[in-house]
């Protein structure tokens, strides 16, 4: 036994230190550690500065992880539409006349098209993307990640949103994504775009959200409620995923406003959750309808009912008898301020704010009654075609109706519905409409009879405007009025 001792060394403390008693095996078993700790230290150290460590703590990012959990369900869609063309019809409108003069428009071409989907139920082979990646298309061809081509049908689509559902056939077990939650969105947070821009297959952008519910006008139509970012959305990215940081599915790519450059948009995933839901049980999203006609507040109007200068709301100006607002004591003269807190300032909020329910659920209305807050459950139903023709009379001015054998033979027809009344003062009699023109179309939909006519007026009731495909003897043109 030795006795290790520190004190009585030169320049030390004269105060005496502790003394510690050991034996040669402790002192060996305490040089063995020190070696050990060291060379687990060196190795610690080769592996933080060799090349292959530094890089694959590095290279393998989030954005990495998130676009290979998400990137096997990305699919490749192009689509074909066969069109026919007349060598001498030189009006506008001309393209929807093919329904009804098939002998005239005897030139076929082709036009191809590419976007992107995401599959999201592997096991049925169902994929989602956008509607103007699929309008018109006559054959739809789907390539996924492993490069394995199928062929693919529309379950439904949605012009509104602009989303549509897609079956492929003979599908064996795909990939899949699982939709997120788009109600936590933070500004500046990280995002991923993954798509076929211009063909070029499984292309990865990143950037951050810029904005949300962003308004755009493109295609003569309003969509609300867009994610807003700076990650690249190119023609052919249309239809695949914005992703989180995390992998997560957070929206639907959509490259309809063409004019962007350095911006991109995409469709909330919350909504598409519904409408692709509304899609797959009826094919077409319902919009709900609760009877009421609205207009906006004019300084006149606000001060006949009583109301301040700054106050907000949309005048009730009419109620359908035993519609669900008439069933839930709504009158003519209320103003309707909110819509499940959501406020009402214009027409637009109304409606967009009622296009968040489906016909059934429960919606809850905040009105103002004779200077005092009311409120009010409405169950919205579907809406009945039986009022298609009222409606549009009572919106356009126009009294639709079938047309009579010999005007058809005369035209060489195959349907439509004929003008039978024009309202004085309306917008369809200033710019023109006459009785005895034919309503060929109705918002791109042929209307061969009055049946059609109640269908597509009745998909319509929720528009702000309509568009008509109008005959008059050798000619044709296309209008558009406020609905």
């Amino acid at each position: 036994m030795q006795i290790i001792s520190t004190a009585g060394k030169p320049g030390s403390f004269k105060r005496p230190l502790p003394i510690f008693w050991t034996s040669r095996f402790d002192v060996c078993m305490i040089g063995n550690l020190r070696k050990d700790y060291l060379g687990l230290l060196i190795l610690a150290a080769f592996l933080f500065f060799s090349p292959q460590g530094a890089q694959g703590s590095l290279r393998r990012s989030p954005i990495v992880a998130a676009v290979e959990k998400v990137s096997p369900a990305v699919v490749n869609i192009s689509t074909v539409m066969k069109e026919r063309v007349s060598p001498f019809f030189q009006f506008h409108g001309e393209e929807f006349f093919k329904d009804f003069f098939p002998d005239i428009f005897s030139h076929q071409y082709t036009r191809s098209s590419l976007g992107s989907g995401l599959i999201i139920d592997g096991a049925k082979g169902q994929v989602i993307t956008n509607y103007h990646v699929v309008a018109r298309a006559t054959e739809i061809k789907i390539i996924t990640a492993d490069q394995k081509e199928y062929k693919a049908g529309v379950i439904g689509s949605d012009p509104r949103s602009d989303l549509a559902v897609l079956q492929i056939e003979k599908a064996q077990r795909l990939p899949e994504a699982r939709l997120g939650n788009s109600d936590d969105l933070m500004i500046g947070e990280t995002v991923i775009a993954i798509g076929n821009p211009f063909g070029l297959s499984h292309t990865v952008t990143t950037g951050v959200v810029s904005a949300i519910d962003r308004s755009v006008r493109a295609q003569e139509q309003v969509y609300r409620h867009f994610i807003q970012t700076d990650a690249s959305i190119n023609p052919g990215n249309s239809g695949g995923p914005l992703l989180n940081i995390e992998g997560e599915i957070i929206g639907i790519n959509t490259a309809i406003y063409q004019k962007a450059q350095g911006i991109g948009f995409a469709i909330p995933v919350n909504k598409v959750r519904r409408v692709v839901n509304e899609l797959l049980r009826a094919g077409e999203v319902r919009s709900p309808w609760i009877g009421v006609e609205v207009q906006e507040l004019t300084p006149d109007l606000k001060k006949a009912f009583q109301l301040s200068d700054d106050a907000g709301g949309i005048l009730v100006s009419d109620v359908a008898p035993d519609s669900p607002a008439e069933q839930a004591d709504l009158k003519r003269g209320d103003v309707l301020t909110q819509i499940h807190n959501m406020p009402l300032k214009e027409i637009s909020d109304y409606r967009d704010a009622l296009s968040e329910f489906t016909p059934g659920e429960q919606v809850r209305v905040s009105f103002v009654r004779k200077g005092q807050e009311r409120s009010v459950s409405i169950k919205p139903t579907v809406f009945p075609p039986e009022r298609a023709v009222e409606l549009f009379y009572k919106r356009t001015g126009i009294q639709a109706g079938d047309p009579d054998r010999k005007t058809m033979k005369e035209y060489g027809l195959n349907g439509g519905v004929m003008v039978e009344k024009v309202r004085k003062n309306s917008e369809a009699g200033r710019i023109g409409l006459q009785p005895g023109d034919l309503i060929l179309k109705v918002n791109d939909s042929p209307v061969v009879n009055m049946e059609e006519f109640r269908k597509v007026v009745s998909r319509a009731h929720h528009q702000p405007s309509i568009t008509l495909l109008v005959r008059r003897g050798p000619y044709g043109y296309s209008l558009t009025l406020p609905f």
